[in-house]
């Protein structure tokens, strides 16, 4: 392959950001208008502080909070570590952190200062274009893979995004993928305008007013809600041929 030293540069794109006041809601809305999967979060400096992808989005709903949803902050759910790389990295180099950190982008900065973002999808247009090699999927496929049932509760298809620390999952039936979902399609089903329509009112309230949080820290208010995965899934997934 000609990857391990390809620049950045044909890969480094301008990223969609927000900024740490922002709220919860406002986040949202710029991550779904502009079809992203991660929004750096800039401070007032306009330097690069945090970062919020679709599963932060997520957990945030789960989370137990003293406030309302409307009321949280891009900087009370970002995530604080932040993985990045200078210009001068190479397509390999940013592979390798995404690999070894377990993450689907990078932030590129100048001099502290946010240049751009990487992510997978672009990686793999690079690998597209520049390799040579024909790399077999039987290679590089994930064997184990996570799976429902389309009946299956969204409470259980949260539970295995998190404990697996995966952003999708394969609904199958009769062993036949039949849909997929992954964290995005968690955000509009989570809305509290869902809430308000299906749960009971009473229960939300002794929920909300409740002193002792669940550790699990995962909103309880999901069991009250009947939606199941092919409720949310994306019915029809693509899929190809392991040889």
């Amino acid at each position: 392959m000609k990857l391990k030293n390809s620049s950045l540069d044909q890969v480094i794109r301008n990223p969609i950001t927000v900024t740490e006041n922002m709220t919860f809601l406002e986040a949202r809305e710029i991550l779904l208008k502009h079809r992203v999967g991660r929004l750096p979060v800039l401070d007032s400096n306009k330097k690069p502080v945090g970062i919020i992808t679709e599963k932060d989005f997520v957990r945030a709903i789960y989370k137990t909070r003293p406030v309302t949803i409307e009321k949280i902050l891009v900087k009370d759910f970002m995530s604080k570590k932040l993985i990045t790389i200078t210009k001068k990295g190479t397509v390999y180099d940013c592979a390798n952190l995404m690999r070894n950190n377990r993450i689907s982008s990078v932030l590129v900065l100048d001099n502290g200062n946010l240049s751009g973002i990487i992510t997978k999808t672009d990686l793999a247009s690079v690998f597209l274009t520049q390799s040579v090699e024909m790399v077999k999927v039987l290679e590089i496929m994930t064997r184990n893979v996570i799976t429902v049932m389309p009946a299956d509760s969204l409470l259980l298809v949260e539970n295995l995004l998190v404990k697996h620390r995966i952003s999708r999952i394969v609904v199958q039936r009769n062993k036949k993928p039949v849909g997929i979902i992954t964290n995005r399609d968690f955000l509009p089903a989570k809305m509290p305008r869902w809430i308000r329509e299906f749960a009971d009112p009473m229960e939300v309230k002794r929920y909300m007013d409740s002193t002792h949080p669940n550790e699990f820290k995962m909103n309880q208010l999901s069991y009250i809600l009947s939606f199941r995965a092919e409720d949310i899934m994306t019915p029809n997934p693509t899929t190809v041929n392991y040889n």
